[in-house]
């Protein structure tokens, strides 16, 4: 299973705790855990350099990957997962926040679509979800 979540490493409080969620989902899966991959889409590409990224997802387990699209393709990306996104000015040009959609999309190990989960569900409901979705019920 693939479980993709768009976000930006900025961010103070959804986006790291839906990847702590999905980290700890993976523990709680056992041995099924390596069957699932997280994988983090940046919707800040301005400031999320590859290696702040690599840095960013350690924190959060070392098979995690960050996606990293240019600005050009971000508009595109997130137009065909319908997210939402918006630079939101800060004090200074680089203290912008962004604004998005907070919520992860999981795939089965065909490719489709199954889940849309809401950040804050916590760590087992995802757990139980994954667990159906695995076969491992």
């Amino acid at each position: 299973a693939v479980v993709v979540f768009f976000g930006f490493t900025q961010c103070p409080d959804v986006c790291p705790t839906a990847l702590q969620e999905m980290a700890q989902a993976k523990q709680l899966l056992g041995a099924d855990g390596v069957k699932l991959q997280g994988i983090f889409i940046t919707v800040d590409p301005e400031r999320d350099t590859p290696e702040l990224l690599k840095a960013y997802m350690a924190n959060f387990g070392p098979d995690f990957v960050a996606l990293r699209p240019t600005p050009e393709q971000l508009p595109k990306v997130t137009k065909d997962f319908k997210i939402y996104y918006k630079k939101v000015e800060g004090q200074t040009p680089t203290s912008y926040t962004m604004e998005h959609s907070a919520a992860s999309f999981v795939y089965d190990s065909q490719g489709r679509l199954r889940l849309y989960v809401r950040p804050g569900s916590g760590p087992q409901v995802l757990t139980h979800d994954l667990r159906l979705l695995l076969g491992g019920a």
